[in-house]
């Protein structure tokens, strides 16, 4: 398969999940939770509180890996594994941008200082379980 090809199904994963599992390393030891994801040209996204024990982890350690996908009927679907590299991105225009109503249960709005977003910027992404095939990766 083609890279672009490979690229255009990586999306089509994308696109119908927004839930992910992210995954950070705090005394070498994994730790991982469900997140809402959004994506601008495989730059991931996602919301988080400054006070969350995440963002200390990815302050000590910024290497992230990240699944999304399988959660349709399971044994056939594909999924994707993202490697990658994460910051914290507070600018008020991308915050405000990806606001979302349903984030008032955690937030007093698009300008609270305690809402910033996790920029997930991969190293690598895997295609897996693509009806049988063997791993097809990117290497951005």
């Amino acid at each position: 398969m083609s890279q672009d090809q490979l690229k255009e199904k990586i999306l089509n994963v994308i696109k119908e999940s927004k839930i992910g599992v992210l995954s950070t390393v705090e005394n070498n030891k994994p730790y991982s939770r469900y997140m809402t994801f959004f994506n601008e040209e495989l730059t991931f996204y996602t919301p988080t509180s400054v006070k969350t024990e995440k963002i200390d982890e990815i302050e000590k350690n910024p290497h992230v890996h990240v699944l999304f996908g399988y959660d349709n009927e399971g044994l056939g679907d594909s999924y994707i594994e993202i490697s990658g590299t994460s910051k914290i991105n507070d600018t008020a225009e991308l915050k405000k941008k990806l606001w979302n109503k349903s984030f008032e249960q955690w937030f007093e709005g698009p300008e609270d200082p305690n809402y910033v977003l996790l920029q997930i910027k991969p190293d690598s992404i895997r295609l897996m379980n693509n009806n049988g095939e063997p791993p097809e990766e990117i290497n951005l």
